[in-house]
């Protein structure tokens, strides 16, 4: 396996992670569907910004 596909791969579970922490959040609705759609068009650039200023997860 090259460093690329590794790279995607990873990229791919930090994603997935991080859609699945969205739908778990507190925000309304809309906020998730935007959340996800930013993540899922820009996945790395998405992710970070999810990182910074998503919605935080409804556990403590």
């Amino acid at each position: 396996m090259e460093y690329g596909g590794i790279l995607g791969l990873i990229i791919l579970i930090a994603d997935i992670w991080a859609i699945i922490n969205v739908m778990g959040s507190g925000a309304s609705t809309g906020s998730k569907i935007i959340w996800t759609i930013l993540i899922l068009v820009l996945p790395v650039l998405g992710l970070i910004i999810w990182l910074f200023a998503g919605p935080r997860s409804g556990r403590v």
